[in-house]
């Protein structure tokens, strides 16, 4: 599943492609890729301008000119391209915007996963399920230590999967969460309000730093991840955690080993990261 590095990466693509096109025509392959009524999402965009690409979580929004928001979410293998406005869709194209510039935005999805939904601007976190109650983003300006200190102590879960709630902190999932916990040397099975402060601003300085350092590389491609530029990301050459099952530890040389925790696959050093 794309990662907020992925997400982000997508939105900067859209941002340089097709920001200030205008919708000409809207074409649905799929129609359960939206959520709610078809013909109603179809005639409110019509006419619009893709004003500006932001990003919640793992959440794109699409600012349109008429005070609309498309929130879309990619889940597991949502993936958008620009193409000539006569290229033939797709195998798993589920829905194509037709540009007024002789080009077409589609949103190709192999799982179909994925989902649209149109919504007044301002409204998004009313309206779509989970985007009001996401958690600060991981920057440096949103996620604060005190605020860390706070949700850890009040709870007594295993660290890992408390990471993997959107709700508690956003854009976080299986990979990231992994690296962090490897670089902060903290157990994923370790309970929350078992951390210290120091152990907590050590794992908030690598929320931060990985964040921003695999949105430098375009996030990581692990099964089929590409950005709006069909590129792949390249973050995954420097994964230290994820993906290194019976490989030395980049610190200690212990082979690294893998299991389960909360359903997730998960791989750690068991030299370095010692339970608490």
């Amino acid at each position: 599943m794309p990662e907020l590095p992925e997400v982000e990466t997508v939105r900067a693509g859209l941002r340089a492609l097709v920001q200030g096109a205008t919708i000409q025509e809207v074409v649905v392959p799929y129609p359960k890729v939206i959520t709610g009524d078809v013909d109603q999402f179809k005639a409110q965009v019509l006419g619009s301008t893709f004003e500006r690409f932001d990003r919640r979580g793992k959440y794109l929004l699409f600012r349109l000119s008429n005070n609309h928001t498309i929130v879309s979410h990619l889940r597991m293998e949502g993936q958008y391209s620009v193409e000539p406005i006569e290229a033939k869709p797709h195998k798993h194209t589920e829905i194509i915007f037709k540009l007024t510039d002789n080009r077409a935005l589609m949103y190709n999805d192999t799982r179909r996963f994925g989902r649209l939904q149109l919504v007044e601007t301002g409204q998004e976190g009313q309206a779509v399920d989970g985007l009001g109650k996401l958690g600060p983003e991981p920057t440096a300006a949103d996620l604060k230590l005190d605020y860390m200190v706070k949700i850890f102590q009040k709870s007594h879960r295993m660290v890992k999967p408390f990471l993997l709630d959107q709700s508690k902190i956003a854009g976080l999932g299986n990979i990231y969460t992994d690296e962090v916990l490897w670089q902060s040397k903290i157990h994923p099975e370790s309970l929350t309000d078992h951390l210290s402060r120091e152990q907590l601003a050590t794992l908030r300085t690598n929320i931060i730093a990985e964040i921003k350092r695999a949105i430098a590389e375009h996030g990581t491609t692990v099964h089929s991840f590409s950005n709006v530029f069909g590129k792949v990301g390249e973050f995954q050459n420097k994964l230290e955690a994820y993906g290194r099952v019976g490989e030395p530890c980049h610190r200690c040389g212990t082979p690294m080993i893998k299991f389960k925790v909360a359903q997730r696959g998960t791989t750690i050093c068991p030299v370095c990261q010692v339970k608490q």
